[in-house]
């Protein structure tokens, strides 16, 4: 069966949820898989079960906190983040965190080669990209290399277009309506 590369991106809720639900599907098929989240550490309620579930790899590339680029945010949005956020200067990325983001890159490169996943998940890798924590030339490589049985699953906002043009199937969650708006921050079990 020839497999393909996915992209789920947008401003919406649901990428990493939609992501779970393929790896699911994939492993009731007899499927080996291996979900590879970037920028998160084990804090989310899909940690507490998806560690038990045979042929389901979960591993995560992150640190306690987010990073965001100076300006994106504006100073009241920051304050309500607190000590869980690090702004850095565009171009110039926390060198810590850059280096983190590549080791998780070079597990991802050698699973997507070497034929041992059916389907390699590399939830929030978007964001990575996007806050420069990996180059596009490593993400081609990916491509380029990738084990042509190995479905491949990218999540996260603001894919790159050149991540959209080499993908074979792209999702965009559009967020039509969100709570979050009315200042009700994530809730456990259903945003953590």
């Amino acid at each position: 069966m020839k497999a393909y590369v996915q992209v789920y991106t947008g401003e919406g809720k649901g990428k990493t949820t939609a992501a779970i639900g393929l790896a699911i599907r994939a492993i009731g098929a007899g499927k080996k898989v291996l979900f590879l989240q970037f920028m998160k550490s084990k804090v989310y309620s899909e940690h507490n079960v998806l560690p038990n579930i045979e042929n389901l790899t979960l591993e995560t590339v992150g640190k306690p906190f987010f990073i965001i680029k100076k300006g994106m945010k504006s100073p009241d949005e920051l304050a309500r983040w607190g000590d869980e956020v690090v702004v850095f200067e565009a171009g110039n990325p926390p060198k810590d965190y850059v280096a983190l983001i590549e080791k998780g890159y070079d597990h991802a490169l050698e699973a997507i080669q070497s034929g041992d996943y059916d389907l390699v998940i590399l939830d929030e890798y978007n964001m990575a990209l996007f806050f420069e924590l990996i180059s596009w030339e490593k993400t081609q490589a990916l491509l380029d290399t990738r084990n042509p049985e190995t479905e491949l699953v990218f999540t996260g906002r603001g894919a790159p277009q050149e991540l959209l043009d080499a993908a074979d199937l792209v999702t965009e969650m559009k967020e039509v309506k969100h709570y979050y708006m009315q200042g009700v921050m994530a809730r456990k079990g259903i945003e953590s």
